[in-house]
């Protein structure tokens, strides 16, 4: 032992900051430097063999002869990635889509059944139930936290749970525990996209989940810059999806991953302020005339919200609700804001406001989006880091603009 503290000992803020990066580093900077190179050279062949039989022999070297298979700043933000969730091991995607789909596609075969949860991103949905269809992959579409429902879909060929937590947009919180011993029984893998909830607020592994993905794009990069995605849990799952990312080519650049290195130090700080102003967000809207309904973990009327209690440090920074009135109505509402941007993604500093039935749900048949439940209405608030108050007195000037 050379007496230093072992990252695992370390709280999350501390591990943000420092757990997966050298010190020092080749060249004794502070930060991670962006090694900036599509190839690797050799001094000569002898090292060139010396390189290729270590690669045979170990799963994960540090990085390999060809950018594509590896990247020392990359690889630094692996690690901290795989710290921050307590997975053995991490791979970095070009999208929080890539990990998804890199994912299923490396770990399942034709013939195999996959359980998948309906309140989830649209596009995650639709790959599931759609393009996996195609490679025979057989898909059950369950309500989230129908764990009866859940346990007398598997079969025989059910090979993986998957769901995000808390989902998209109505904001369901699983009781982790509870689908970890359903799919421990039946010998199954559970994958977790925990993107809404951030290691800071929630982390699946430490309820028995197998497989952490998330959008890093979302909060993990934080300021609404960077697109990328990742995939965490045992080596025995992430090297076969490391080794596929290096034949599909599904990589992120050095530079990205300096700039989500560069995001992670201050996650704890964004997700904290987040988590107040959201949840003050929502208390605020539940007691507002022109508001009908609001979804968030935090407030006792959600379905959900003795789990989120029990397993969350916070509830997260997004607020959906709906609009007392018309579509048009909500239109006016979201066009009165001043502070969020009206934009998809959610996580960064600025906050940002969406309608999901005219952006992620615009093409969406209307028995699809009844069956969801995404009417016109329907608002998804992403918190930024902004002050609360300001936040607050903007959503409260824009609802006084409707007709009352």
């Amino acid at each position: 032992m050379d007496g230093k503290k072992d990252h695992r000992d370390w709280g999350l803020s501390t591990q943000a900051v420092h757990a997966g990066e050298e010190s020092p580093n080749p060249y004794s900077s502070i930060t991670t430097p962006i090694v900036q190179t599509s190839a690797y050279t050799f001094p000569d062949t002898s090292h060139l063999e010396t390189f290729m039989a270590r690669r045979r022999e170990e799963s994960l070297p540090p990085y390999q002869e060809y950018g594509r298979y590896g990247n020392p700043t990359a690889r630094a933000l692996e690690r901290k990635l795989a710290a921050l969730e307590g997975g053995e091991d991490a791979v970095l995607l070009a999208s929080g889509m890539a990990a998804v789909t890199m994912t299923l596609l490396t770990l399942l075969r034709p013939g195999d059944h996959l359980i998948v949860t309906q309140d989830a991103y649209r596009k995650t949905r639709a790959f599931c139930t759609t393009f996996l269809r195609r490679w025979q992959v057989d898909v059950s579409v369950l309500p989230a936290g129908d764990y009866e429902g859940m346990e007398a879909a598997i079969t025989p060929r059910t090979r993986f749970i998957y769901s995000e937590t808390p989902t998209n947009p109505f904001l369901r919180v699983l009781d982790l525990e509870r689908v970890a011993e359903i799919a421990r029984r039946h010998g199954l893998t559970t994958i977790i996209d925990s993107t809404f909830a951030t290691p800071y607020n929630l982390r699946p592994r430490d309820f028995g989940i197998d497989v952490v993905i998330h959008s890093v794009t979302k909060y993990l990069a934080g300021h609404n810059d960077v697109l990328a995605g990742v995939v965490i849990g045992p080596r025995e799952v992430v090297d076969p999806i490391r080794e596929a990312r290096g034949t599909f080519g599904s990589i992120v650049d050095p530079g990205a991953a300096y700039l989500i290195l560069r995001g992670l130090k201050t996650l704890t700080l964004r997700v904290r302020q987040q988590n107040h102003t959201a949840l003050a967000l929502a208390r605020f809207l539940e007691q507002h005339p022109r508001i009908r309904r609001v979804w968030y973990p935090g407030l006792p009327s959600h379905p959900d919200h003795m789990v989120a209690t029990r397993l969350m440090r916070g509830f997260g920074g997004v607020v959906s609700f709906e609009i007392e009135g018309t579509g048009a109505e909500t239109r006016r509402f979201v066009d009165a804001l001043r502070i969020p941007r009206l934009a998809p993604s959610l996580g960064g500093v600025e906050s940002l406001v969406t309608i999901p039935s005219l952006m992620s749900y615009y093409d969406a048949p209307a028995e699809e989006r009844e069956r969801i439940g995404i009417s016109d209405r329907l608002v998804r608030f992403a918190v930024g880091v902004e002050d609360t108050e300001d936040i607050l007195a903007d959503v409260d000037r824009a609802l006084a603009c409707l007709k009352s």
